[in-house]
């Protein structure tokens, strides 16, 4: 199989354990993984005030191919639902059948590109105002290519979906055992 590539999009006040889980997570599991600032500013500051150093500017490459796009939530979720650049690329994303993972408020982005249609899926409760059809009894959901979860406590098993998606359920399971993570770290 050929290297799997995931674009994980950031936006100043992203949730850093929402974007730091799934990069890292799926890093080990092989997946060539870039980091894109959407600012083009380098160096994106997170909610809690966490440096995190992207390798590009998202406007570098918006029009590159991935397997999967990634949005982090916290408050820069909004920035991204008003950059009419990022709901193109997620439509576009759409449209040739990849995979899309959102977390925390950032389904609100897809919302915003009308791509939660007749999906199933979930958030953080902070948007549950407007995502009225949200799953609230699952930290997961994945449903036609496009992933969502809850929020910074889902993280790892949002990161461990997007690798069993990208790589295989072995190869997820393999990196929940390295990591200690649920019922694999007995094993």
């Amino acid at each position: 199989m050929s290297e799997r590539k995931a674009l994980v999009i950031l936006a100043e006040g992203f949730e850093e354990m929402e974007a730091i889980g799934p990069i890292d997570l799926m890093r080990r599991a092989g997946v060539e993984v870039t980091i894109a600032s959407q600012t083009g500013n380098l160096q994106v500051t997170g909610r809690g005030k966490i440096i995190l150093q992207a390798d590009c500017a998202l406007e570098e490459v918006i029009e590159n191919d991935y397997d999967l796009i990634v949005l982090p939530g916290g408050p820069g979720h909004t920035r991204l639902r008003l950059d009419r650049k990022v709901i193109e690329r997620l439509r576009r994303q759409e449209a040739s059948g990849r995979l899309i993972g959102a977390i925390c408020a950032a389904p609100a982005v897809l919302f915003e590109a009308g791509l939660l249609e007749d999906r199933s899926y979930t958030a953080h409760f902070s948007v549950e105002n407007e995502l009225t059809r949200m799953q609230t009894d699952k930290p997961v959901v994945t449903d036609n290519r496009v992933v969502t979860s809850r929020g910074a406590g889902t993280a790892t098993e949002f990161a461990l979906e997007l690798v069993k998606l990208l790589k295989s359920p072995k190869k997820a399971e393999e990196i929940a055992r390295s990591i200690h993570y649920g019922p694999a770290s007995n094993t």
